[in-house]
């Protein structure tokens, strides 16, 4: 697990509450995705009689979602709050913001001026509000890089979570800063009138300061004072300016959210472009490696001198570049800034739809809970958790898809490290998370269309904000929150999807097209289906 997905769900148990575009490419479970009835889904609850229809469907639930951005925004400060509370008393805000949401309401704020929901006058207005904070906000000098928690009413940096008090040992996550950075790439190209506001931040932050030129990797992160167990968890390297207290982990997982740091650093020249190929798609085929998830299939080769084993996963009757935990959030959400599959397609333009197929044909079919799209989200028990497809994470633990924590383990069958299977004999109260159908959008629409309308009647998964963060679709329960993040993936979906692309258009436009798309058009991934 990610340093700061591990830093978050810390948070989220200590204060009781708690981080692609439309392509003309469609999945293979996009056509005839059976219902939790064993029939196709409705067009009139869905809005599938017709594109018009569809599109109605999606900027109700864009109205809605924004409203939850407006409840937990600061009026004074413009920065959101991490979450609110599902009737959306602002008495409910969480009363601290991170990179990551701030920059959730940077995009969102676009996206509502682009679908109508409020003027440009009243968006420029909530921009420049936001960024003249974030402008001020305490950050590291050396790397520019900004810390992971703030008070969303003060813009101070949070020394004590609200409510317990406990200490918070100020972190700069390399993941939490490049969604701020992306909503900084994406103000400064939607708003021109603001683009020097917004570049004036983003052209001070170095993502080169995370690099790790030893292994070719991001690190997770780094504290400029000492943090609470610095022998236990922590490499003791140093490299510029004063001394910092780096992560012992590496980001080496290539199909995780920080590779859009990797995008961000290597179209801006901080590091150099073959890392993206020192990034893992799986670990190696060897004992050494046996601990994961399962045997990968795959080969080695080269990339920029860089030697690559193509590895995949297998998975029922597909082979699948995994991600570390199996969520939808990790494999889909740097697609809503950046056509991965369009510029790699031989690549993400293969995995991207076997990833969503694989959590259909999860939820649907394997563990029959009649609905799908797991990823980390606000627990329908409390605080905050993971939550995933078992067999395509890497994670040897795994990402659930249930309350349960039943895992999976596929084995290894070499004799040399054999590890037998186990298969669980059902699954139990299975959670799924409204955000992981609309980052389906692009390669599922119809089952993502019919999931939703499925969460929202027969679930009641929906609010005066929109959908709530999460539903245990056996029991009930529904997480009536919502989270910063969460709704930010929803606006950035719907704001491709309802303005041909117009999210991605506003972050690649430039550098990021320039120097990524070649990369990813270099390689073929081991998977298909």
């Amino acid at each position: 697990m990610g340093q700061h997905r591990k830093q978050r769900t810390v948070a989220a148990l200590a204060v009781a509450a708690t981080t692609a575009g439309a392509l003309a490419l469609t999945g293979p479970a996009a056509a005839g995705t059976p219902t939790a009835g064993g029939g196709v889904a409705d067009a009139t609850a869905t809005g599938r009689g017709g594109g018009h229809g569809q599109d109605r469907v999606l900027r109700g639930y864009a109205a809605d979602t924004w409203a939850s951005f407006v409840a937990m925004t600061d009026p004074v400060t413009g920065l959101p709050a991490d979450n609110i509370e599902g009737d959306l008393d602002p008495a409910t805000r969480s009363g601290y913001t991170s990179p990551t949401n701030i920059g959730a309401y940077l995009w969102s704020t676009v996206v509502a001026r682009d679908l109508g929901l409020i003027t440009r006058h009243e968006a420029r207005e909530r921009l420049t509000t936001t960024l003249t904070s974030v402008a001020a906000l305490e950050r590291h000098e050396d790397s520019g890089m900004f810390y992971n928690w703030y008070d969303e009413a003060t813009g101070e940096k949070l020394r004590a979570w609200p409510g317990t008090g406990d200490v918070v040992y100020p972190f700069l996550s390399s993941v939490d800063n490049a969604w701020l950075a992306t909503a900084l790439v994406l103000v400064s190209n939607a708003e021109p009138r603001l683009r020097a506001r917004a570049e004036a931040v983003r052209s001070t932050m170095d993502f080169g300061f995370y690099y790790d030129p030893t292994v070719r990797q991001l690190r997770g992160g780094f504290w400029d004072e000492p943090p609470a167990d610095p022998a236990a968890v922590l490499d003791n390297y140093r490299d510029r300016g004063p001394d910092v207290w780096y992560t012992g982990h590496h980001y080496g997982t290539l199909n995780t959210e920080p590779r859009m740091a990797s995008y961000l650093g290597i179209a801006w020249g901080q590091i150099p472009p073959e890392h993206y190929f020192a990034m893992y798609r799986t670990f190696p085929d060897a004992c050494d490696w046996s601990w994961p998830e399962q045997r990968p299939v795959g080969e080695w080769t080269e990339h920029l001198g860089v030697q690559v084993f193509e590895g995949a996963y297998r998975y029922r009757d597909m082979q699948i570049v995994p991600t570390w935990g199996g969520s939808m959030f990790e494999a889909l959400m740097v697609d809503l800034f950046v056509p991965e599959a369009q510029w790699g397609p031989t690549s993400w333009g293969v995995n991207h739809p076997l990833t969503v197929r694989a959590h259909i044909e999860h939820g649907m079919d394997e563990a029959g809970y009649g609905y799908w799209g797991f990823s980390p989200a606000s627990d329908p028990a409390g605080g905050y958790r993971e939550y995933g497809v078992d067999p395509i994470g890497m994670e040897p633990n795994g990402y659930t898809s249930d309350q349960e924590r039943t895992t999976v383990d596929p084995g290894w069958d070499d004799p040399a490290c054999a590890r037998p299977a186990s298969e669980p004999a059902a699954y139990g109260d299975g959670v799924v998370t409204p955000h992981a159908s609309f980052l389906a959008l692009p390669y599922a629409k119809d089952a993502a269309l019919d999931n939703l309308a499925r969460m929202r009647t027969e679930l009641g998964a929906y609010g005066p904000g929109g959908f709530y963060d999460s539903v245990a679709v056996r029991s009930g329960t529904v997480a009536e929150r919502y989270l910063s993040l969460d709704q930010g993936m929803i606006m950035a979906a719907l704001g491709n999807e309802l303005r041909h692309d117009a999210v991605q258009r506003y972050v690649t436009r430039g550098a990021v097209e320039r120097e990524i798309r070649p990369l990813l058009g270099i390689e073929t991934f081991s998977a298909g289906g």
